[in-house]
């Protein structure tokens, strides 16, 4: 993989999962916690995450090939959903689903669910690296994709850990117009892979 694909890769990792849009769910989904439990939290939540990834990076293809779905149509309808994403992004929609989430669950450790699934590895952070994983097949590269994603993580967990200080920071409209900008840029990037997979079929140059 080159420097521009591994940045590429990065770039759509980070604006899918969107440690600045989770840093006030994880400081509701956390309030009252002690700080040493708020950060094993964190870093159990991120952890998890990582295998999902790893795991759908490895056999999602496998898996998709098995039930007789070709890479193509996978990144068309990937990109779709990318797409979709990125209109809730610049609507506010998806925080507002965030927050039905987290209202929704009633378990006191939140690191698997709601942080962990769906709002760290949910559906589009998955799509992103098997979409990824496709696009740039072979072991070595695979293995790159998953340090690309544990970069984003490890930028997810620091996140985490100064959420409070953030949120402090950049207040609830700062939050918003980095979150929109975020989805422009997602908007953009799911379209490339709608026209990759056009390509793939044969219906754009």
């Amino acid at each position: 993989m080159e420097t521009s694909a591994l940045i590429t890769a990065f770039v759509t990792l980070f604006v899918i999962i969107d440690p600045i849009g989770l840093m006030p769910m994880f400081v509701a989904l956390t309030q009252g916690v002690p700080a040493d439990t708020r950060r094993k939290i964190a870093i159990r939540a991120c952890f998890i995450s990582f295998g999902l990834l790893a795991l759908f990076a490895f056999f999602g293809e496998a898996v998709l090939g098995f039930i007789g779905i070709s890479m193509p149509a996978f990144r068309i309808s990937g990109g779709a959903l990318l797409f979709l994403t990125a209109l809730d992004m610049l609507f506010e929609r998806r925080n507002k689903r965030r927050e039905d989430r987290a209202d929704e669950d009633d378990h006191p450790d939140p690191s698997v669910f709601p942080l962990a699934i769906p709002l760290i590895a949910g559906p589009g952070s998955i799509a992103t690296v098997i979409l990824l994983a496709g696009q740039y097949p072979g072991v070595q590269s695979t293995f790159l994709i998953l340090g690309v994603a544990l970069a984003v993580l490890v930028v997810v967990l620091g996140f985490f850990l100064m959420a409070g200080l953030f949120e402090r920071l950049l207040g609830r409209t700062g939050i918003t117009v980095v979150t929109r900008l975020l989805g422009m840029l997602l908007a953009a990037l799911s379209v490339q892979f709608i026209l990759e997979g056009l390509r793939d079929f044969g219906f754009a140059a």
